[in-house]
């Protein structure tokens, strides 16, 4: 059992060689950081979250995680899940987390697929690469906004878990 940090760090990273060029203004990732950050205040945890923005790079992601999730608590990322030749995030994640947790991607896709049959596509993936959470979400703001709602609703108890907090049915 571990007590959990004063302060959370979390990384949110967008894949994109447009915005990595200033194409155009990323807005999924500043999207991802303020539910985070605003989710943070409304538990009452402290977080510092920081953005970057980096080209569809396998090698440079592969880098920037290895050395990253040493320092983050959490680490989002955003674009990069589709099945298009440069959607490299999750092969790159998927090769470097240690637990995966299905459950939750499943789940997004399954509730938005319902209505919009082209979420299905989204490979995204959640899991722990040592003691740091890394969630891969799809580009779009509008997805984002729906990836995001679901983790916010089991961030909090998803932690504990990580931690070892006993904490079942004190929510």
């Amino acid at each position: 059992m571990t007590d959990l940090p004063r302060k959370f760090k979390a990384l949110i990273i967008t894949l994109s060689d447009r915005a990595a060029e200033d194409e155009y203004e990323d807005l999924s990732g500043p999207q991802a950081k303020e539910m985070i950050i605003e989710y943070f205040r409304k538990i009452g945890w402290l977080i510092e979250a920081e953005l970057l923005v980096i080209h569809d790079d396998r090698t440079r992601l592969r880098q920037l995680l290895n050395e990253y999730s040493q320092e983050y608590n959490i680490i989002i990322t955003s674009g990069g899940t589709g099945i298009g030749p440069r959607d490299i995030t999750v092969d790159v994640v998927k090769d470097l987390i240690d637990i995966e947790i299905p459950g939750i991607m499943d789940y997004i896709r399954i509730k938005y697929g319902m209505e919009e049959p082209n979420a299905l596509l989204s490979r995204s993936i959640a899991g722990l690469m040592g003691q740091c959470l890394i969630y891969t979400l799809p580009g779009s703001v509008k997805a984002v906004k729906e990836y995001m709602s679901e983790i916010l609703k089991t961030l909090q108890h998803t932690i504990h878990m990580q931690y070892g907090l006993n904490v079942h049915g004190k929510h």
